[in-house]
């Protein structure tokens, strides 16, 4: 064979799991959609019965769960008993990593009942909520109000227990951090069943700055107290066609948001929400957007799109006209511009339903759109989850701004997946070691969206089949995933852990750092009690043998073998 015939591309075998995987449209027409949507009707009927209880029932009730979640807790034997757990199932999380962890033996606390809005504070600007409390649930009660959450991530689906202890990000992060950034208090039942409060500046700081990213491993959150800000009715949103290879998109996406001066406080000079989205290596929209209020929008020679209408296009389709028509601005409903992505589920509907960006489809059956993602994942089975582990790319990857062209070319050459949602965050210099920190020594040497107190960092979001997967060539899912860890790893990024990592745990604490949340593990019980972050993340089943292993493992075994940087 010649070095030209072995440097080809090999052509895929297909078998069984493709023909499954390409009509499985019919299953999610049929069954998943209208399973959908009424699941989320009577969660919509659910929640307007919550609305009509006073906030003083709520907190009665809020209460009362509490203390059967202290009971369940004391029930437990832990020389009997495997390692607590919550009794949702598997397939109910939103993330793509399946909770294999759940496959062994464990003990069961139901949190099911914690889905209500406890307050919103109008005087501290502060809404408490229980962590079952979904983004959709809390836009629809506050932006009545012309106040919202700092930062509310883009599906409606999404939930703020799910976002604190794994991984929430949005349009506005670029100035209020990930969601975890915007809370003031956590409420958490510990491992012997106290139930604490914990702030930055409480006797439980230390808890306070370890619980994100934690993945529920140090107790269960069962409220949060978090950041308002106040809104108006509009978005007004500018779409910028960016064209050039990649170093050049990367530019343009930064230039968007970042003044090259490096005055970024000033709100002059930074606009409200930032989005991109790369559809080729060559052509991106970067968006801008700010808060108006209606009577700017209503100003005649203005265009508002509302755009949560069921009939209406994609968000990300609509977004590409740009690179055809040039720069144009229009206003969008607040609540409808924060869910843009819900519907389509950013791309991933044309996956799952090829023809269902289509305008006869959207008119007929697009107001059951979206189908729901732990539906998806209920009705795929084992064969199809494998399939696509190995062909299909969830990710996001976070990286420090600086480093954007060169990770673009990176994910080019690894994955070729397109379109590529960029996102940007502030990732604040902590008081304490946390698990996901800046980059040592960035404020000496301030680089283009940088601050004194925090370091700009961006969200690539990868979300499709790789090229190679849609041109019907061999492709190694596992590796790239593999080889992005490594990556990360080597640019200071970090990897978000609602999908499926493939580090091993050395590599995850290269990735992460260890200390505090393993004193907090120590501190406060968790140890034998909740499994271990990393095999909580840990691809694959957990057998009996991993669970004793965890429940017997001491805080320093996780990253004794790390070398530790210097002080």
């Amino acid at each position: 064979m010649s070095d030209v015939e072995a440097s080809k591309p090999q052509k895929r075998k297909k078998g069984w799991v493709d023909f499954l995987v390409n009509f499985r449209w019919i299953l999610v027409i049929f069954v998943v959609l209208p399973f959908s949507f009424s699941f989320y009707f009577m969660q919509y009927l659910g929640d307007k019965r919550s609305e009509r209880k006073s906030y003083k029932q709520r907190q009665i009730e809020h209460e009362e769960n509490v203390q059967i979640v202290v009971e369940r807790l004391k029930e437990r034997n832990p020389s009997k008993d495997g390692l607590v757990c919550t009794a949702r199932k598997p397939w109910l999380a939103v993330g793509m990593r399946n909770v294999d962890y759940k496959r062994a033996r464990h003990f069961e606390v139901d949190l099911s009942a914690f889905r209500n809005i406890l307050d919103i504070d109008k005087e501290r600007m502060i809404a408490k909520v229980e962590p079952h409390v979904n983004m959709g649930q809390i836009s629809r009660a506050t932006i009545p109000m012309n106040l919202s959450l700092a930062v509310v991530a883009e599906l409606d689906d999404l939930t703020v227990g799910g976002l604190i202890n794994g991984y929430g990000i949005e349009g506005s992060s670029h100035i209020y951090g990930l969601f975890s950034d915007t809370v003031v208090a956590y409420e958490i039942v510990l491992a012997d069943g106290r139930v604490v409060r914990a702030t930055k500046d409480n006797e439980y700081s230390d808890l306070f700055y370890a619980i994100p990213w934690s993945q529920g491993t140090l107790g269960f959150l069962v409220s949060a107290e978090i950041k308002l800000i106040h809104i108006k009715e509009y978005m007004k949103l500018t779409y910028t066609p960016a064209k050039g290879n990649l170093q050049e998109i990367g530019q343009a996406y930064m230039d968007s948001f970042t003044p090259r001066d490096l005055d970024q406080d000033n709100p002059e000079k930074v606009p409200d929400f930032v989005e991109t989205m790369i559809y080729s290596p060559t052509e991106a929209v970067c968006m801008t957007g700010r808060y108006a209020s209606s009577e700017e929008a209503k100003k005649k020679g203005n265009v508002i799109n509302s755009i949560g209408w069921w009939f209406k296009p994609w968000f990300y389709q609509h977004a590409q006209k740009a690179l055809k028509k040039g720069e144009f601005v229009e206003y969008i409903p607040t609540r409808e511009y924060y869910h843009r992505h819900t519907r389509s589920l950013y791309w991933e509907g044309k996956l799952i339903l090829p023809f269902a960006d289509q305008w006869w489809f959207r008119f007929l059956l697009g107001w059951m759109m979206p189908p729901k993602v732990s539906l998806l994942k209920a009705t795929q089975g084992e064969a199809i989850r494998n399939y696509y582990h190995e062909m299909h790319i969830v990710q996001d990857m976070l990286v420090p701004l600086r480093r954007i062209g060169d990770t673009l070319e990176w994910i080019h050459k690894e994955m070729e997946v397109y379109p590529l949602w960029l996102c940007p965050h502030r990732l604040f210099k902590p008081p304490m070691k946390t698990m996901v920190t800046p980059e040592p020594g960035f404020e000496l040497q301030l680089k283009q969206g940088d601050t004194p107190y925090a370091q700009m960092y961006t969200d690539i979001g990868v979300y499709y089949a790789p090229g190679a997967v849609l041109r019907g060539e061999v492709y190694d899912g596992v590796k790239a995933v593999k080889n992005m860890g490594n990556w990360l790893i080597e640019i200071h990024g970090f990897q978000p852990q609602h999908s499926v990592t493939e580090m091993t745990e050395e590599e995850f604490w290269k990735m992460f750092e260890p200390e505090l949340y393993e004193v907090c593990r120590k501190k406060y019980g968790a140890i034998g009690t909740f499994m271990h972050v990393y095999y909580k993340c840990k691809k694959g089943r957990k057998t009996e043998k991993e669970v004793q292993e965890a429940e017997r493992a001491q805080p320093e075994t996780a990253y004794a073998d790390i070398e530790q940087p210097a002080e």
